[in-house]
């Protein structure tokens, strides 16, 4: 058991250490993956030994994967985890904490009511305020929903209002929250991408008319697109006229209230109802690690709480907190301990500087990208986000911009200069930047960006006109 332990932890270290000398990406198609791996034979009725099995996941298995913590991993949402984020993981599956129970887990379940604590004061609930930890921020979402339909006292025409910048995540949920489809409202934003509290008045108004029965409204704290923020102080003295519930999808950007710029940007996402966090994104922890927090804990329990016979036992009073009856899994681990070994190693200040890191660094992207003739701004640094793309001069056709900017990104991620993503904003394609990872340095964005022009110069002409392009 300590030999293979130890060639795992080796492993881990090795990466570690080489992480920034290797690629940000590395993938394979299907067809080398199936004929490298055997096909689709049937599982061996012989056992091969561990030491070998976990010498091929290292060598064959995990490099085959987007190496999300690397300093030019810049797509999507990284994740850049602590060492004793990796640890508490370790210990959490070693002792192999079953924390659906505070009987089966009254150490593990003190330590998460002390984290969900911790978040309460920094997002500025009040007290009283909880929640429990969860998978994602998928899941906390499908939460808050469900939360939102069951405090309304489960209405026969539930309406839903999200914002067109919203993630995936909230649409999902409504619908398996039993959200009925023409129950969901899509609002559309403005050109700051930001939700307008008088249009959200307009639809409530008008769907009350109607005689349907709004019941939530799910604001933005930091979308995945751009990482705009909704005006949260705003929305909250909005719903709280109407009579309605106030969600904040903070998942990626909700722990930027740790530093200075992030509060001010998230001004109000205190006074919400309920709020999504992800600490596996911006507090630097290892998937998986959601959050929802709601500002009457009790509201959970009566959503979701069933005490089946076979349970009995371990209804032991309010303040010994069944986490089981909180949400939808019963059985789920220890994610606490990673997050309260690593503020407590680290320290908070830690953890502002990291964050405050994020959304400087990506303050000068935009800088930067104002100052070149051929990028185009194609929205502001937010929370560590910005959107942009390579524009020759005289550019006007929205095609050819969209294969020229394919190019380079395809381009980027061959050569293994940086790993990033795009998006779609008011039907142009966009070139996005997330920076999450407190390692990238501003030399990292420097020459990510020069590379873009560099290829964006070398490949404009092939792109110009439709036809043959390279590959």
């Amino acid at each position: 058991m300590r030999a293979l332990g130890y060639q795992a932890v080796d492993a881990l270290v090795e990466r570690w250490a080489g992480l920034r000398d290797d690629v940000p990406w590395r993938g394979a198609p299907y067809q080398d993956l199936r004929d490298r791996f055997g096909g689709e034979g049937p599982a061996p009725e012989e056992g091969e030994g561990a030491a070998a099995v976990l010498e091929e996941a290292i060598r064959d298995v995990l490099p085959l994967a987007a190496r999300v913590d690397h300093p030019r991993f810049l797509a999507f949402i990284p994740s850049a985890p602590t060492w004793p984020s990796v640890l508490g993981d370790f210990l959490a599956s070693g002792f192999n904490v079953f924390q659906g129970t505070w009987l089966g887990s009254a150490g593990p379940s003190r330590v998460e009511l002390m984290v969900l604590e911790w978040f309460r004061q920094w997002l500025g609930m009040p007290s009283g305020a909880g929640g429990l930890l969860t998978s994602g921020g998928s899941a906390a979402n499908l939460v808050a929903v469900a939360v939102a339909r069951e405090a309304a006292g489960n209405p026969s025409r539930p309406v839903v209002y999200l914002s067109d910048q919203g993630h995936s995540s909230l649409l999902r949920a409504c619908r398996i929250a039993g959200i009925p489809r023409e129950g969901i409202r899509i609002l559309p934003t403005g050109p700051d991408l930001r939700l307008d509290p008088s249009r959200v008045r307009t639809a409530v108004e008008r769907d009350r008319a109607e005689g349907a029965v709004p019941i939530l409204v799910c604001a933005n704290g930091g979308t995945t697109n751009t990482g705009s923020v909704d005006p949260l102080a705003a929305l909250a003295s909005l719903t709280r006229e109407l009579g309605l519930r106030l969600h904040v999808d903070g998942a990626f950007g909700g722990f930027g209230v740790l530093c200075e710029k992030g509060a001010r940007a998230l001004d109000g996402i205190g006074q919400a109802d309920s709020v999504t966090l992800d600490p596996h994104k911006w507090l630097f922890q290892t998937f998986e690690c959601g959050c929802l927090l709601v500002r009457d804990p009790g509201e959970l329990d009566r959503a979701f709480r069933v005490t089946p016979e076979y349970l009995q036992d371990t209804q032991l009073g309010a303040e010994q907190v069944n986490f089981g009856d909180r949400g939808v899994q019963l059985s789920r681990s220890f994610r606490a301990l990673k997050i309260w070994m690593s503020v407590r190693s680290f320290g908070l200040n830690a953890f502002r500087t990291a964050v405050a890191h994020g959304i400087d660094r990506a303050e000068e992207v935009e800088a930067r990208v104002r100052a070149s003739r051929e990028l185009e701004l194609l929205s502001p640094a937010s929370l560590g986000i910005v959107t942009y793309r390579f524009r020759p001069r005289g550019w006007e056709d929205e095609g050819p911009l969209e294969a020229l900017n394919r190019g380079i990104q395809g381009r980027l991620r061959e050569e293994g200069t940086a790993m990033t993503s795009s998006t779609r904003l008011n039907n142009r394609f966009a070139l996005r930047v997330c920076v999450l990872n407190p390692h990238t340095t501003r030399k990292d964005l420097d020459d990510l960006l020069d590379r873009v022009e560099r290829l964006g110069r070398d490949l404009a002409e092939a792109y110009r006109t439709p036809g043959e392009r390279p590959r």
